[in-house]
Parts: C-alpha cells; structure tokens; sequence
C-alpha cells in the first residue's frame, strides 16, 4: 500500500489486510459481524443435526451424520480463532450456549435472527426425522458453498484463507445429504420429502439476506462482498434445483 494512500482507498481497489491492528473501526464491525454470523450458524447447525444423529438408517448413515457435526464444529472454532484474534469475547460460546434452540415448526419469522445469538433465521427451525433432516442439510449444503465460494474471496487474507479450507469441507456436506436422498428414494421412502422441499426451500433462501444494494456497496468498497445477494441466491436455486430433480422433485416457493 502506497504510503499516501488510505486504507479505505487501498481496500476499494483490491488491497488485502492481514492484521487486525491495521483494520478500521468499521471495516472491524462487519468483519466481526460475517464471522458471528457463520460461527453461530455452524454451531447451530451442529448442534441440531446431533439430535437426529441415532435416527439414521444404518451405522453407515449415523457415521456420516456424526461427520458432519463434528467438521462444522471444527470449522466454527477455525473462524472463533480469528475472531479471538480481534478481541472478541470467545467465552460466550462455552458449552452452556442453548445452540439447541429451537422455534416452532409452523414460526415464520423470514430473515429477523434469534434472541440467542447470530445465526442465520433458518437454524432457528426444527428438523423433523431423517428425511427432512437430509433434504434440509441438501438445501442449506447448496446455499453453504455459494456463501463460501464469496467468503473465500474477502479482504482480510487470514479469513480468507480459513473459509477456502472450509469450503470443500461443506461441499462434502452436501454430496452426503445427496447420497442420503437417493437411497432414500431407492428405498422407495420419498413419503415427505417433497413437503421438506417446500418447507425449507423458501426458509434457505432467506438466508441470502435483502437484496439491499447499499448495505452491499458498502461492504464491496471494504473487499468484504463481490457479489449482489439476488445473484447468489439466483445460482443456488438454479443448483439446488437441478439436484432435486434428478430425484423427481421440484423447488419451493
């Protein structure tokens, strides 16, 4: 960075941080604000496929289960660490956190967040049962590795860095939810899984937020977003609803 340039000018051209000591007050904040967001909703995320991890049919579908709790739990620390680093308290996610919380089924409540804590709206929903479970973890696996693949390409390198080895991670994620649904449906159990579809289809795609175009310039001009929320949520329903239809089902709306 040039000695007469500002930090502000050096981010809106591409430039990379990599200290927390070098970064604005509110670069800083929404810096701060995407890691909660992706630390709580990790941690959400596991802690409610845990619950469903026995209702697995066979030990094979279990392990995978168990897989994905603990890899999104690992991936939420890797990003807590950075987090630390910025002097975040790190103590409120000790183990008496409720990540379990849940509203209930028939809640609606679009993109607001919890009382809790930062996750995304659609971990404040129960699962209900295997197959829900895994059309859910389908969804939101599609809907994961579009926001990763923007995450992946933020200003401040160490985070950077850490959500591009957290992406094929998630991927994964989604080709076991993938996997979970055509033996499901060569077990011939598709009984409920198109109403899955439909419940959390709509409640995925919240969680690409407004498409508000200044709330986004403003965190472009910081290198924290490259890509408009409508664009995002536009490919992953183009993806996510390419997969279901190899299973002859349909999107929500």
């Amino acid at each position: 960075m040039a000695e007469d340039m500002s930090i502000e000018n050096y981010l809106a051209q591409g430039g990379m941080l990599s200290n927390p000591a070098n970064v604005p007050p509110r670069y800083r904040a929404a810096l701060l604000k995407l890691m909660a967001t992706f630390v709580d909703s990790e941690l959400a995320g596991a802690a409610g496929f845990a619950d469903i991890i026995n209702e697995g049919p066979g030990i094979k579908a279990r392990i995978a289960a168990a897989k994905i709790v603990l890899e999104k739990s690992d991936s939420a620390d890797r990003v807590l660490a950075i987090m630390g680093e910025f002097g975040a308290d790190t103590e409120r996610y000790a183990d008496h956190h409720p990540w379990t919380a849940r509203l209930q089924r028939d809640a609606d409540i679009g993109q607001q967040r919890s009382d809790h804590d930062m996750r995304l709206a659609v971990f404040n929903y129960p699962l209900e049962g295997w197959a829900d479970a895994v059309v859910m973890n389908l969804l939101m696996g599609r809907a994961v590795a579009v926001q990763l693949a923007e995450f992946s390409l933020i200003s401040y390198q160490p985070l950077a860095e850490v959500f591009r080895a957290i992406a094929p991670i998630e991927a994964r994620h989604a080709e076991l939810a993938e996997e979970g649904l055509e033996r499901l449906v060569e077990e011939n159990a598709m009984e409920g899984l198109q109403a899955s579809v439909e419940y959390w289809w709509p409640r995925v795609a919240a969680s690409f937020g407004t498409e508000d175009s200044e709330k986004f310039e403003g965190l472009k001009s910081l290198g924290l977003r490259h890509t408009p929320n409508g664009a995002l949520k536009t490919r992953w329903q183009a993806e996510a609803a390419a997969t279901l239809a190899k299973f002859g089902l349909t999107p929500g709306t």
